[in-house]
């Protein structure tokens, strides 16, 4: 290791970064000198035990997530994932399992194998973590720590071999889905990365951030492809058509646009023929974008109230959601693109009839002092 430091031997590290300092060095060998000793505090280690969460309020919910069957619903929690039984939504006994986390916010849900396992990606203030959950037994496979910053979001391969994760370091890191290795590390962005998504074969990615940039990249070699789009506002969500190449992206400018994947001609300066088309302008900034796996429904949240849901191809709004007295932050539609969930800053999970906005369940999705059910309603009752 001292070597490698020391850039005599390859690989030098730290990889892709500056030196270290002399000082920064000696008191690494003095710490090798002196054992080695692994003086991770204890609440950091892999598994480490946060014990139950108690909420007095319902916490800010950044992350759901269908599992592939519809049977499942994962929501975010404070330092957990909670596991609710889709059919017993409404019934006030819904919660199966909690899946306690050292990340303090989980910004990323993904169900894997069928819905045997989950995957988090999550911030536990001084750097990102990966999780993988077996959800028969509530084991912990995973714990990958990896960037000295805020992860944002959580994207699945296809043949959900690999997890793709952006980083506020201006990464997109690429990783092995049960083992959590890193795979690759793209640093293409100029700011940071907060959405990403698989194109149909797994090939390629799609990133947004910061920079305003929605980016193509190749994800077998990491190589920079092009930016899709014309560069307008900073943008925080993106989603892809799971029947076509193309993706929706939206953030600071409050537009959502569709975009084709693939160039038809050489691109231009200030080229934007990939554009399909712009839905209308929202009433706040756009944080979450969701497609039905159909690819005819779209629904766009953020800093508004309501919940648009528009037809992908026509781009006419056919439906609004109502409910929410603050913002969205995560949105997810059930395996058969009947049902939608909506959920953020007001820490209340809402469950709406895609096809014409109807409110079907509201409930707070963690158990509240006092209350271990949380608070549940039915077709927006009281």
């Amino acid at each position: 290791m001292l070597r490698m430091l020391r850039g005599e031997i390859e690989p030098a590290m730290p990889m892709r970064a500056e030196p270290l300092a002399e000082a920064e060095i000696a008191a690494i060998s003095e710490w090798i000198a002196a054992g080695a000793a692994d003086d991770t505090p204890e609440e950091m280690r892999l598994g480490a035990a946060t014990g139950p969460i108690v909420y007095r309020q319902p916490p800010v919910i950044t992350a759901v997530a269908y599992s592939a069957d519809g049977e499942w619903l994962a929501v975010s929690g404070n330092r957990e994932v909670l596991l609710h039984r889709r059919s017993k939504i409404g019934g006030g006994d819904s919660l199966e399992a909690r899946f306690s986390s050292v990340s303090e916010r989980i910004q990323g849900l993904a169900f894997l194998r069928n819905g045997r396992l989950i995957a988090t990606g999550g911030t536990p203030a001084r750097f990102g973590e990966i999780q993988i959950w077996d959800v028969e037994n509530g084991e912990l496979r995973v714990s990958n720590m990896l960037c000295h910053d805020t992860l944002f979001g959580l994207a699945v391969s296809p043949d959900e071999r690999r997890l793709a994760i952006g980083c506020a370091d201006h990464t997109v890191r690429i990783h092995q889905a049960t083992s959590g290795r890193e795979l690759l590390r793209m640093n293409h962005h100029e700011n940071w990365v907060l959405g990403v998504v698989f194109g149909g074969d797994g090939r390629r990615i799609v990133s947004v951030g910061r920079d305003r940039a929605a980016k193509l990249i190749d994800a077998s070699s990491g190589a920079f492809v092009e930016n899709i789009n014309l560069l307008r506002g900073e943008l925080s969500a993106v989603v892809r058509n799971p029947r076509i190449e193309a993706v929706v992206i939206g953030g600071e400018d409050r537009v959502p646009y569709y975009y084709r994947m693939d160039r038809a001609r050489k691109m231009l300066i200030a080229d934007d023929s990939t554009l399909v088309r712009e839905f209308e302008r929202q009433d706040g900034e756009i944080f979450a974008l969701a497609v039905d796996p159909r690819g005819e429904r779209l629904a766009v949240g953020g800093a508004a109230a309501t919940v648009p849901i528009y037809d992908l191809e026509t781009g006419e709004r056919t439906a609004t959601a109502s409910g929410h007295s603050a913002g969205i932050y995560t949105m997810a539609f059930d395996p058969t693109g009947a049902e939608l969930a909506t959920a953020g800053f007001d820490g209340r999970l809402r469950l709406y009839r895609a096809g014409d906005g109807e409110l079907l369940h509201e409930f707070v999705p963690v158990p509240l002092e006092g209350n271990p059910q949380g608070v549940t309603t039915a077709g927006g009752a009281p």
